[in-house]
């Protein structure tokens, strides 16, 4: 089941990545809201492959559709390419978002329980924040189990990026190397940090 945190206004902006997260909350937010779609493209051989998948879907629907990339996607010295990026993402949407409409991100609760966990380990445990400057996260109340149905289920396209598998990178290997042990000793581990999820309702509305 789709859950919803918070009041979604009827038109939104929304940033897709082209994976199945963010196809399936389009595709669930197109049906009922008017939305602008906003895709950054990495610059990588997956990039291309998931920008031209956004584009045939926002074609399809003919939605809005803004883009913008990055010419070289390595990241600066003394930074990782995860951090490069998602500084080079969030400055961008945060040009629209402070002054526009609000900004969905499709963070789910799944990622609410990786970063606990890799919070957790370096000193605080930390839950995804609602809101970031005019960036609103909805769905953190859904797991990324419902998020693959509903595409499932309304034949929604969406690109898999082949280094979601690599676990070089932190997140990976918490997600694919640290989960199946985090779940042995707390099966419950989704619902705790739900609790945290639905507690934190400072910025919620």
């Amino acid at each position: 089941m789709i859950k919803i945190q918070g009041n979604i206004p009827r038109n939104v902006m929304i940033a897709v990545s082209g994976g199945v997260d963010s196809m399936a909350v389009l595709d669930f937010l197109r049906r009922a809201h008017e939305v602008e779609v906003f895709h950054f493209n990495h610059g990588t051989e997956h990039g291309k492959l998931a920008e031209e998948c956004v584009r045939q879907y926002v074609a399809k629907y003919d939605l809005s559709f803004h883009i913008r990339g990055i010419a070289w996607p390595d990241a600066p010295k003394g930074m990782s390419r995860e951090e490069y990026w998602r500084e080079a993402r969030y400055e961008w949407m945060d040009m629209y978002s402070t002054t526009h409409l609000p900004m969905i991100t499709c963070h789910h609760l799944d990622d609410c329980v990786e970063t606990w966990i890799w919070s957790s380990m370096n000193g605080t445990g930390k839950i995804i924040p609602y809101r970031r400057n005019g960036i609103i996260r909805p769905f953190r109340g859904t797991r990324k189990r419902d998020l693959e149905l509903w595409a499932a289920m309304h034949n929604v396209p969406y690109v898999e990026d082949d280094s979601n598998k690599d676990t070089c990178y932190t997140r990976n290997y918490i997600r694919h190397e640290m989960m199946p042990h985090v779940l042995r000793v707390n099966p419950g581990i989704h619902k705790t940090i739900a609790k945290k999820v639905r507690a934190d309702e400072t910025e919620v509305n």
